[in-house]
């Protein structure tokens, strides 16, 4: 009998062995093991159904989600069962995104804990803290080197601290979101250890060969990530054998070929859902399966497995969602988000699309996008970002830009040159990350303030900010603020002094938390105050208007290349009209435009009627949140 034939065969005994368990604690855990374990024992065929190891891992791992059932606090329970009644709860207009380092913003958790009424006060519902596990001393690629997932870095805390800030969190009504760095782990993690040791059961926990063939074979078709750091794909180790390290040296991927691998990051999963994390940022998705002759990025395995990890959360902490983080082509992107995947999903194409209208001051790329790529499957959303801890890179699709006869190699080029102040005329103060000499590939790095023109004392800078801010609230989704920069904070070039970051330019946009700015977000005679009172503002109305709710947009064509439009639909014969101009010169909109609509609108913005039958004029970097009707 085969190896495929016996794990089939063995299904049923799994199942006889689950119920010979003891009563659960939670009496609908089988309920959702009797619909998830066809779905993860038909995953689990497909990625490991040759293998005579399957079933006994998947046998293990069905245990390992009751036991982390059991384990589930009364109140993550409850959570599970408000979830489950409201499987849409993201897609409320009130949620709003904040993310941060737990040093760089607060000191530790305790100086979280601390900000929470100022998270309220911003209004926010979703806290990203960014990784803050125990990590190699020194450049630890900000934390994404995670040598104990179960232990929080000794200078920010306890998991004890994390677990009590999680349930604070939530009892102001504020999601707790956690990185799950899954695709790789540090050089110091034990597993790592292990392998290199040769320890029976970890040997292949990793991608381990004795010399260059199989590497250069890999290399022959996959892409150097960090060429600053090593070329290729492969690291050397000190006896002499080669490891896949895709990113950094010291972050070494894990070989998910083995079913014992899935198992042993589904246990960490595990435990850090029964923390009380509610959202996990699924880290590097595209690069977790390799595959000889392919790029090893965005395999049909990778689904697989994101799918297999989808369903053993659900039956152990269905509260519990997945936003994925995948910097490819729009195409590939979308490929990740469905309820049985990634119910999350960054928008990186809005973002990077954008910077690139507020570049050119040509509206149409990012129009096409919103067009064509927006839409998104029932019970999904997107979260909206104007820049992130990582870098921008320029992820649109070539065949978009043709269409509009922009060729998408030498624009990229005078995007990166425009925004780190290579081009004549452009207000960025942004410097370059990973810049390859040999291809001349790079990508960007700045905070907001500083890639919008505030930095220069560019007399648009501000506003900028604020419209690029005021797309992200308004197309659908969770919108992300990356905390400080809704006070302006500004690049800081004291990474530079810092031998274990002066060659990640990344930190320039990662600065300690503004004290200063913060002080005066009430001076409207500061730059700060005035861009935190616009955007708390907007958060107010974003937080209040029905229509921001959900994912659905429809296109709406302002005849002017500078201009972005869209509807958020109410299903009434209304709608919220979105139109912002990323131009340096007021753009006059004629009322034919506006023919299908009553000419009676409401500014939410201003409170006050604007009569359409006149036409609109839209300022410079300007927007405007319209509710409509239709004509009847």
């Amino acid at each position: 009998m085969s190896a495929l034939s016996c794990f089939a065969a063995d299904a049923e005994r799994i199942a006889a062995a689950v119920m010979r368990r003891p009563a659960p604690q939670d009496p609908t855990v089988f309920d959702r093991l009797e619909e998830e374990l066809p779905r993860l024992h038909a995953l689990f065929a497909q990625l490991y159904g040759d293998r005579s190891d399957a079933a006994e891992a998947l046998e293990g791992l069905v245990h390992l989600a009751l036991d982390a059932n059991d384990a589930r606090s009364v109140d993550l329970r409850a959570l599970d069962a408000r979830r489950d009644a409201d499987p849409d709860w993201f897609q409320d207009p009130a949620m709003v995104g904040g993310v941060c380092y737990v040093d760089r913003y607060a000191g530790g958790l305790e100086g979280v804990r601390a900000s929470i009424p100022y998270f309220r006060e911003l209004g926010l519902t979703y806290l990203h803290l960014m990784p803050l596990f125990r990590s190699p001393e020194g450049n630890n690629d900000g934390g994404y080197a995670v040598s104990e997932y179960r232990e929080v870095d000794p200078a920010l805390g306890t998991m004890a601290e994390l677990r009590a800030l999680a349930d604070e969190l939530r009892s102001n009504g504020i999601s707790l979101v956690l990185d799950f760095i899954f695709n790789h782990t540090s050089d110091e993690h034990a597993w790592a250890r292990r392998a290199v040791a040769g320890e029976r059961g970890y040997e292949d926990f990793y991608l381990i060969f004795p010399d260059r063939e199989m590497p250069d074979a890999y290399e022959r078709t996959t892409r150097e990530i960090f060429p600053d750091d090593h070329p290729g794909s492969f690291v050397q180790l000190e006896d002499g054998r080669w490891i896949w390290a895709t990113f950094y040296r010291f972050q070494w991927d894990l070989n998910y070929a083995n079913p014992a691998v899935f198992a042993a990051m589904a246990g960490e999963m595990l435990f850090l859902a029964n923390q009380g994390v509610e959202i996990l940022r699924m880290d590097a998705v595209a690069f977790i399966w390799k595959r000889l002759g392919t790029p090893c990025e965005s395999l049909p395995e990778a689904h697989l497995l994101l799918q297999a990890f989808n369903a053993v959360l659900r039956i152990a902490a269905p509260a519990v969602v997945f936003k994925s983080e995948a910097i490819v082509h729009p195409d590939e992107v979308m490929d990740y988000i469905s309820p049985g995947e990634c119910r999350l999903s960054y928008n990186p194409l809005q973002m990077a699309l954008t910077w690139e209208a507020l570049a050119t001051r040509d509206a149409r790329l990012l129009q096409k996008a919103l067009d064509e790529r927006h839409a998104l499957p029932a019970g999904t959303a997107w979260v909206n970002y104007v820049r992130s801890h990582d870098d921008i890179g320029w992820t649109f699709a070539d065949e978009d830009a043709a269409e509009l006869g922009i060729v998408g190699g030498p624009h990229r080029a005078f995007l990166n040159r425009f925004y780190v102040g290579r081009f004549d005329g452009s207000f960025s103060r942004g410097v370059p990350f990973q810049e390859n000499p040999r291809t001349g590939d790079a990508r960007i790095a700045g905070t907001t303030a500083s890639l919008a023109g505030v930095e220069a004392g560019d007399g648009g800078g501000e506003d900028r900010v604020v419209l690029a801010h005021a797309l992200a609230m308004s197309t659908g989704g969770i919108p992300l603020l990356y905390l400080g920069d809704e006070v302006g904070q500004l690049n800081d070039y004291s990474y530079l002094d810092d031998p274990d970051r002066s060659t990640d330019s990344r930190w320039v946009h990662r600065p300690l938390r503004p004290s200063a700015a913060y002080a005066a977000r009430r001076d409207e005679g500061t730059a700060a105050g005035r861009i935190y009172g616009r955007l708390s503002y907007l958060l107010r109305v974003r937080r209040d208007t029905p229509e921001f709710g959900g994912n659905e947009l429809v296109p709406f064509y302002a005849p002017h290349p500078s201009v972005v439009g869209f509807t958020r639909p109410a299903g009434d014969g209304g709608a919220v009209l979105v139109l912002g101009n990323v131009g340096d010169h007021e753009v006059g909109i004629p009322a034919e435009t506006f023919g299908a609509l009553e000419t009676s609108a409401w500014d939410l913005v201003s409170g006050r009627r604007r009569d359409l039958g006149g036409g609109l004029t839209i300022p410079a970097h300007g927007f405007v949140w319209l509710r409509v009707r239709t004509r009847s």
